[in-house]
């Protein structure tokens, strides 16, 4: 594990753990401001669990094996304008990731559905909470690939017919 994560965890634990914060519970996801403490153990899982496969570090768009986590993060929230929805979706396609649970087509096309993980449901809405509530770390390629994508409407493999793909075939 990277040295430098560990020291960043230790750190944010040794600094924020007397900050606790009570949360209230709707449907399981926390409706009240996460303390600093919460923010780095879902921080946390979201590093240890998401990132080898959805990683951060890649130069270029042909080195990844999974989209990265910042384009599901707009595709979900393009699809889900409220955090409880968001989060009970990300959480449900984590639990089964099928192709037809999947909303990110293109992605499912060039990297097929990802492989099922023993992942638990308290720890996904942890990290789907993390990723709804926070900005999250963006490869330093995305944006220009993003927009590239994204200039006729939705994605290439939305299935909408506004993608770059699309407008080929018109």
């Amino acid at each position: 594990m990277n040295a430098n994560f560990l020291i960043t965890v230790a750190l944010a634990v040794l600094l924020t753990g007397c900050n606790k914060q009570k949360s209230t519970e709707d449907f399981g996801i926390s409706t009240a401001p996460k303390s600093d403490t919460e923010n780095a153990e879902a921080l946390a899982l979201f590093k240890t669990k998401c990132y080898a496969c959805h990683s951060v570090t890649t130069k270029t768009h042909d080195e990844i094996i999974a989209p990265p986590m910042i384009a599901a993060k707009k595709r979900y929230m393009m699809q889900f304008d409220n955090k409880e929805d968001f989060v009970k979706a990300v959480v449900a396609y984590a639990l089964d990731p099928k192709a037809e649970n999947a909303l990110m087509k293109g992605a499912i096309d060039k990297f097929k559905p990802m492989p099922k993980q023993a992942f638990e449901d308290e720890d996904l809405k942890k990290i789907a909470s993390y990723i709804y509530d926070n900005e999250i770390e963006t490869p330093v390629w995305f944006e220009e690939h993003f927009k590239e994508e994204h200039k006729y409407g939705m994605g290439m493999g939305n299935g909408m017919g506004k993608g770059k793909g699309a407008a080929k075939a018109k």
